[in-house]
């Protein structure tokens, strides 16, 4: 793919982005216009807008704006993510929970939302994540040096040994209340997003993010192997381990305002890999505007298609990730299994 062809997608995924996040705000019970929603951003930014009617104000302002941003930073992170982790890892069916961090995130989630203090949901889920970490590469560097396989397989009983940690507290403690809200988190949602869901998940992608971009080199190197890699100067063992703590940062920081969103950091690194190639200087932004662009859509959808009903964006995404992955199998099954 030339240059020009690869920033033609970028830039028409960025805008698709832009317009898809726009009218997202549009949808719901209430109806808003395009122009109210413009004029709503643009009043509280400084900016000379027509007025709009204060209730309509507060459900873009303070309602579905940061519903929709939250979702479109928290598909970008995961899906940045995904792609670090199938590169490092070497690993085509990695994503960002492999090494244990959303098992982890749950465990202090659950908790508490038990204790009642569910206002602490996202520092006690970050918590959970950066410990599910430790633990997962204190058990790795059992025996030896940290390797790929042992990390995965590490994280594996640690994302184990978290749920069934957060079954019991929920089968002993969680009712009523507390039990709904535990499981609208577990299977993923950013109904409750707010202001400081957007500032959490913004700052983790904008720091870690680009920290990560700024990597792509590197990780093309891991495409060939550590002894590729190291004939090229770079220190393997450093790199990969700073280069997993950036995921598990922004994992964590994803986890802790969306609960457990599977399939984003599985599906979108190999259908953006069809269109960027493998370079990942330009599979990882594309990826990432890519990865908002899908949750914005899948959450959009939650919450209108069973209206007045909403669903779990989770669960959306398991509908939609499934399949596309199963066909993704089919078409690359030589590559995907080599």
């Amino acid at each position: 793919m030339t240059r020009s062809t690869y920033l033609g997608w970028l830039v028409a995924a960025t805008i698709a982005l832009i317009l898809v996040c726009a009218v997202a705000v549009t949808i719901g019970p209430a109806a808003v216009s395009l122009a109210q929603v413009a004029g709503s951003i643009g009043a509280h930014l400084g900016l000379p807008t027509a007025p709009v009617p204060l209730l309509t104000d507060s459900i873009v302002w303070q309602l579905r704006l940061p519903r929709v941003l939250t979702a479109a930073l928290v598909g970008a992170g995961l899906a940045l993510s995904g792609a670090v982790m199938q590169s490092v890892t070497r690993n085509p069916l990695a994503d960002p929970y492999l090494l244990g961090l959303s098992s982890g995130a749950s465990v202090g989630a659950v908790c508490v939302v038990i204790l009642g203090i569910g206002f602490a949901l996202p520092a006690a889920a970050f918590l959970g994540a950066l410990l599910a970490l430790v633990a997962t590469l204190s058990i790795a560097r059992v025996g030896g040096t940290i390797t790929p396989v042992r990390a995965v397989l590490a994280g594996l009983a640690i994302a184990q040994l978290a749920g069934a940690l957060t079954s019991f507290i929920i089968f002993w403690a969680a009712k009523g209340d507390s039990y709904r809200e535990i499981l609208n988190w577990l299977l993923g949602s950013v109904a409750g997003a707010t202001w400081e869901s957007v500032a959490i998940a913004g700052t983790a992608v904008l720091v870690v993010g680009t920290g990560i971009l700024f990597s792509a080199t590197r990780l093309d190197a891991f495409a060939f192997g550590d002894t590729s890699a190291a004939s090229l100067g770079i220190n393997v063992n450093r790199t990969r381990w700073a280069l997993l703590g950036s995921v598990a940062l922004l994992t964590g920081a994803m986890v802790a305002v969306s609960g457990s969103i599977g399939f984003v950091g599985l599906i979108l690194p190999h259908l953006v890999r069809g269109v960027s190639g493998p370079g990942h200087r330009r599979l990882l932004p594309l990826v990432a505007v890519c990865g908002g662009l899908f949750l914005v859509i899948a959450d959009t959808l939650a919450r209108t298609v069973f209206d007045p009903r909403e669903l779990p964006v989770g669960i959306i995404t398991a509908f939609i990730g499934v399949p596309v992955f199963i066909l993704l199998i089919k078409r690359k099954k030589s590559h995907l299994w080599a």
